[in-house]
């Protein structure tokens, strides 16, 4: 089967959407099957070039370590403004369609195209390419789209935002939507990461919905032991990812320092970089809180933060379609053994309290977060963890999900 990928994220970018095609790709080429991909130069989350071997460069094409035979496409720089970024998506995702008009006529037809969101405008070429060359379209969303919009004006910084772009937010939320839902009723199939979101989409219409949830990578940890008290007394709790407006992070910088002013001794180390870094520096900061802030680290370095940790933050902010979502970083935490502290609702905390792998407080709650970590500060016994392998085992390996993943195309391409 040969099928052709349009995603905004690639590798060697470090970030859940690379990882995810990582295992998918060389999962479905170890299957026989011939994937090609049409994706951006790698520049996320700079917005600049992030490597200049010219393998990678804007309209070269090469077999990366996947097996996935990889064809750059042009991007648009961008700083940290969401606006940027949108304009970023939209020149990589006409691009994409160019290169897949150009290249993939005549006998580089391939059977079924896929486009993978986010960015959005990811979507429509990736329908332009299918119809164009009479091939179905699945639909990967791995976020819940157009969902997620309502909360756009957060994004914006509500009503200290300029008023020209509360305007456009309010036009973004309001138009966009129905135009998104309209797409994904358009595709032959669409592939989401929870099953909560599955459900949403099948009551609108949208046909043939798959959940492939994103997997915990196969790792030798090697971790030790929690152990029964720290040498400086203090309850370590880790966050390692993307800081950024989606995880809410500011809540947690207050449920530390207020932890600490009920007595706990903890500290709350932050492990990433991201859109919100400076505002929760400034908050940690402002409260005295015992925050860490250290930048982002290669994927050798992962496992002493782990090591560290007693207990791992998943957090989300409350929008509501952040009860639809699964942060991917979940699962990895799950397969550390590590305690995990969910500042998260929905199908995440779902998740949490049924693999016995930690304790779930209401998102953006920073006196129950505040509660959970004295809790656990003073019985340390809590923060064993049972049953968290099993769950993963059961749920989330890469062998079936890349199967399922295999069945879906398959079924489309022939149909």
């Amino acid at each position: 089967m040969r099928i052709l990928l349009l995603s905004h994220y690639w590798a060697p970018e470090v970030g859940a959407p690379q990882k995810r095609w990582q295992w998918l790709a060389q999962g479905l080429v170890e299957r026989g099957h011939d994937l090609a991909v049409l994706t951006p130069a790698p520049h996320y989350p700079a917005g600049r070039v992030l490597d200049d071997d010219p393998r990678l460069a804007a309209g070269a094409i090469h077999r990366d370590a996947s097996g996935a035979m990889v064809h750059r496409t042009a991007f648009h720089p961008y700083d940290s403004g969401l606006g940027g970024r949108g304009v970023d998506q939209a020149v990589a995702a006409a691009s994409a369609l160019r290169a897949g008009l150009e290249r993939f006529y005549g006998p580089h037809r391939p059977d079924v195209v896929v486009g993978s969101v986010p960015g959005l405008p990811t979507l429509p070429a990736a329908l332009a390419v299918g119809r164009a060359l009479r091939r179905p379209v699945v639909a990967e969303l791995r976020d819940a789209w157009p969902d997620i919009l309502t909360s756009a004006s957060s994004w914006a910084d509500g009503a200290t935002a300029p008023r020209v772009r509360r305007m456009a937010v309010s036009a973004l939320t309001t138009l966009l939507p129905p135009a998104v839902t309209t797409l994904e009723r358009s595709a032959d199939a669409v592939v989401t990461t929870t099953e909560s979101f599955a459900q949403v989409l099948r009551r609108r219409g949208a046909r043939r919905v798959v959940t492939v949830r994103n997997a915990a990578l196969s790792q030798d940890w090697h971790l030790p032991q929690v152990p029964l008290a720290r040498h400086d007394g203090a309850l370590h709790v880790l966050y390692l990812g993307t800081v950024g407006r989606a995880q809410g992070l500011v809540s947690a910088v207050r449920a530390a320092a207020l932890a600490a002013r009920a007595g706990t001794r903890v500290t709350l180390r932050i492990v990433g970089d991201g859109a919100q870094v400076e505002q929760v520096r400034a908050e940690a900061l402002r409260l005295g809180a015992p925050v860490e802030l250290w930048p982002p680290v290669a994927a050798h370095e992962v496992a002493e933060h782990y090591a560290w940790a007693d207990s791992v933050l998943v957090s989300l902010e409350d929008w509501s379609a952040m009860g639809l979502t699964v942060p991917s970083k979940l699962y990895e935490v799950l397969g550390t053994g590590r305690h995990v502290s969910g500042a998260v609702a929905g199908e995440a905390a779902s998740i949490i309290r049924h693999s016995l792998g930690g304790d779930v407080v209401a998102p953006q709650d920073p006196a129950a977060l505040a509660a959970l970590w004295g809790e656990l500060a003073a019985d340390r016994g809590r923060l064993t963890t049972a049953g968290a392998h099993d769950w993963l085992d059961a749920h989330v390996r890469e062998e079936t999900l890349v199967g399922r993943y295999e069945c879906l195309l398959k079924e489309v391409a022939g149909a």
